[in-house]
């Protein structure tokens, strides 16, 4: 089975789930950005490393805007399921933009990155990378790759939400938060790109904002 939730921040703890006891080796979960896992390469990363790879299923992530970007793209882009992917262990992957994924006869199209609010308070290269929100390059291989699966894919994953689903949560909340060009970009892709779920990770909510788009937090999503 494949499953779908948010961000996990570097939290090994929330791997404590006894949801994710009952996952085996042909079980694959995806997180929606801000993986955590790749900050710094203290010895504790490195132990909850270690804890992950013990994992008997398939991590994958999305990339958030909280990545550090120098330690995701040291690693060698490896073809899996079709797709670009960084594979830092045997088990765990990161998910490339723009790429189309095939998990369990499914199509999982994927676009990382988002763009800090508090980028201000944070540090060059330490805290903060320009590499947060997708390039024209990452596009474009997006647009190439949707059109090769005819603009139809089973599921779209990103980090960010398209700017309708932005503004509806905002609402809900009353929170005021600026619309990036990713959320613009999001936008149109969901007029010309006909799936069946999205799922995205940004916002820090479990909330349907239509039958077939959720936003994604602390709950696991089983995909049907």
């Amino acid at each position: 089975m494949i499953f779908v939730t948010g961000d996990t921040h570097g939290d090994i703890s929330w791997f404590k789930n006894p949801r994710l006891k009952k996952l085996g080796e042909k079980d694959t979960l995806i997180v929606c950005g801000d993986f955590g896992f790749l900050w710094d390469k203290s010895e504790k990363q490195k132990k909850n490393l270690e804890t992950l790879k013990s994992k008997k299923y398939t991590i994958c992530f999305v990339d958030g805007a909280h990545e550090n970007f120098d330690i995701l793209n040291s690693y060698t882009p490896y073809r899996w399921k079709g797709g670009n992917a960084h594979k830092i262990a045997d088990n765990i992957f990161h998910l490339m933009r723009g790429e189309v994924f095939t998990l369990e006869e499914k199509n999982f199209f994927v676009m990382g990155g988002g763009e800090s609010d508090d980028r201000d308070m944070r540090e060059p290269g330490i805290s903060w990378w320009e590499e947060e929100m997708p390039s024209a390059e990452e596009i474009k291989n997006a647009e190439d790759n949707l059109k090769f699966n005819d603009f139809k894919v089973n599921y779209i994953l990103t980090y960010e939400a398209p700017a309708m689903a932005k503004d509806f949560l905002n609402l809900h909340t009353n929170q005021a938060s600026a619309m990036s060009p990713l959320n613009t970009y999001l936008q149109e892709l969901m007029k010309n790109v006909e799936y069946y779920h999205w799922y995205f990770g940004s916002l820090h909510t479990d909330k349907e904002i239509t039958s077939r788009m959720t936003a994604v937090f602390n709950k696991i999503y089983e995909l049907k």
